[in-house]
């Protein structure tokens, strides 16, 4: 609609077309794994949240900054980082072996966490079958430094590429390990708490989109893990098969779900809001979709 605000990304962006693919809920939990491995990052996370307690809610705020931040208005997404800045700023954590107390909003803590986010994200969807080129995956970087800088980064000193989100993580490497926290999360990623009836159903699908997600991950991260990496190859095989079954679900059926920001968005700016991924390639051939 003529007028309407589109928010921070808008319909052109790599961002609004890639974030309504079901698979990125598999990507969120391939970056829970990720996270994990910064010792001071997670421990950040477990001394400051009911995260065993209220997994499912915490995904689900997850959810609805992403959500919130590619789909809603402007307004809305500041908004929505300011909280996040305010809350950051509050909390604290402390390293058990020094005594050490530091702030969760340092700015090293928060790059790990972005890149860990958008690296996941952009794996996950490229190897399950988005037509994804190099020259997008790239764009896709830097637009979100739009991201990096609403929960208190410097956009400047975010990577905007591919090359830099590679040297970033080379550069991360030699300060993760998979400690105590680690495992903690590891486990609780796979047997999540659940209501005893629902536990079948945990066995058969939760741990497998865990496990998926878990096989998705670097090589290095299964190193730190202790557990051997499965073959690349077999890995995104698994994905593609995951990504085409589940985008045969009806995306307006999927949209329905809570929050419904897309469906608002599209309320917002009228249908041709529509995310999906031909869309760019019809802009900008960027995709490699006709």
């Amino acid at each position: 609609m003529t007028g309407a605000d589109p928010g921070l990304f808008g319909p052109s962006s790599v961002t609004w077309q890639l974030h309504g693919d079901p698979m990125m809920w598999i990507a969120g939990i391939r970056a829970l794994y990720l996270q994990a491995l910064h010792p001071r990052a997670v421990r950040g996370v477990l001394q400051n949240s009911d995260f065993r307690r209220d997994a499912w809610g915490r995904l689900m705020r997850t959810a609805d900054f992403v959500g919130t931040t590619t789909y809603g208005t402007t307004e809305a997404a500041e908004r929505m980082g300011a909280r996040v800045r305010k809350i950051h700023s509050m909390l604290t954590a402390t390293d058990p072996d020094t005594g050490e107390r530091y702030g969760v909003g340092e700015p090293g803590l928060l790059l790990w966490v972005h890149c860990a986010e958008i690296d996941s994200y952009l794996d996950v969807l490229r190897r399950s079958g988005l037509p994804l080129t190099d020259a997008a995956a790239d764009r896709y970087i830097g637009e979100h430094r739009q991201s990096a800088r609403l929960v208190g980064l410097d956009p400047g000193a975010v990577p905007g590429d591919r090359a830099g989100l590679a040297a970033y993580f080379e550069e991360a490497r030699p300060h993760l390990a998979a400690g105590t926290e680690a495992r903690e999360v590891d486990d609780f990623l796979l047997r999540p708490p659940t209501h005893p009836l629902l536990v079948p159903a945990r066995e058969v699908l939760w741990r497998r989109v865990a496990q998926l997600a878990y096989a998705s991950l670097p090589p290095y991260a299964h190193e730190l893990y202790g557990r051997p990496a499965p073959a690349p190859a077999t890995v995104t095989r698994q994905l593609r098969l995951t990504g085409f079954l589940l985008r045969r679900v009806p995306a307006r059926l999927r949209w329905q779900l809570p929050p419904k920001h897309i469906l608002r968005a599209m309320a917002r700016l009228g249908p041709d809001a529509r995310p999906a991924p031909y869309k760019l390639g019809r802009q900008g051939a960027i995709l490699g979709q006709p």
